[in-house]
């Protein structure tokens, strides 16, 4: 996916979960901490979001080089670091708050991922996981276009994505060692309810998630199909998205 297309992406997932972020950054007791790491931040859409003031200071670590000079030259308020997330490159107990957002659906060891964000974050801090979808939950509005939701998650899979991670959340983070887990539900996202550029930015994830794995042809008449059913408000996506977040 080009990263001007991945940016917008990221920065379209952080307004989904931006009334989630503020809810748990409140309960996580974020106003007041001083060292705060987001894993895989990616171009900084979520970092560039988070308004702080001293002494809080802000980190993010993503693995990508291109990925972290657009987030270098668009948040000021942030310090980044290139790293993988399966070996943080941190010393234990490090930070206040560690917080990922779709990520560890990436990642091919996600509970070695979680266990590093564990061993970073200082006892009675907060590790919380944002976002992980479950795509053997997802529910295709109208029922002909069910093929393309296969398509897409038959796409995360070639990308090297766990696209049923969201529903095995909980239990990594028992398997981390984590108690008194705090769990829910995104819900779902509803294209009815999305507006023009959101629609039209889900058309260039979907040619961009495709492109190369099913005929031009078929492609192309999905598309059409996407864009026809949205325009008349009769396109809806339920992808059950999920969180959790525990004290160290």
């Amino acid at each position: 996916m080009p990263m001007e297309l991945a940016h917008r992406r990221y920065a379209q997932q952080a307004r989904w979960t931006a009334q989630l972020r503020r809810h748990i950054f409140a309960q996580t007791g974020m106003p007041n901490a001083a060292r705060v790491l987001e894993v895989g931040c990616g171009t900084g859409a979520v970092l560039e979001t988070i308004q702080v003031s001293p002494p809080t200071s802000l980190f993010g670590l993503d693995i990508d080089p291109q990925s972290l000079r657009l987030a270098t030259s668009q948040v000021k308020n942030a310090k980044f670091l290139g790293g993988d997330a399966h070996q943080l490159p941190h010393p234990k107990a490090t930070f206040d708050v560690t917080f990922c957002h779709f990520v560890l659906l990436w990642l091919s060891d996600p509970l070695r991922g979680l266990q590093e964000m564990r061993r970073v974050t200082r006892p009675g801090g907060a590790v919380i996981v944002f976002a992980e979808p479950d795509y053997s939950r997802r529910i295709d509005h109208p029922t002909e276009l069910a093929q393309v939701g296969k398509w897409q998650t038959d796409a995360l899979r070639a990308q090297g994505a766990d696209p049923e991670l969201g529903g095995k959340l909980s239990e990594l983070f028992r398997a981390a060692g984590f108690k008194d887990i705090v769990s829910g539900e995104l819900g779902a996202e509803a294209a009815h309810e999305a507006s023009q550029a959101d629609q039209e930015l889900e058309l260039e994830v979907l040619r961009a998630d495709l492109e190369g794995r099913i005929p031009e042809k078929e492609l192309q008449q999905a598309l059409e199909q996407e864009k026809a059913a949205r325009q008349n408000n009769q396109r809806v996506v339920y992808v059950p998205t999920h969180y959790a977040w525990a004290r160290v």
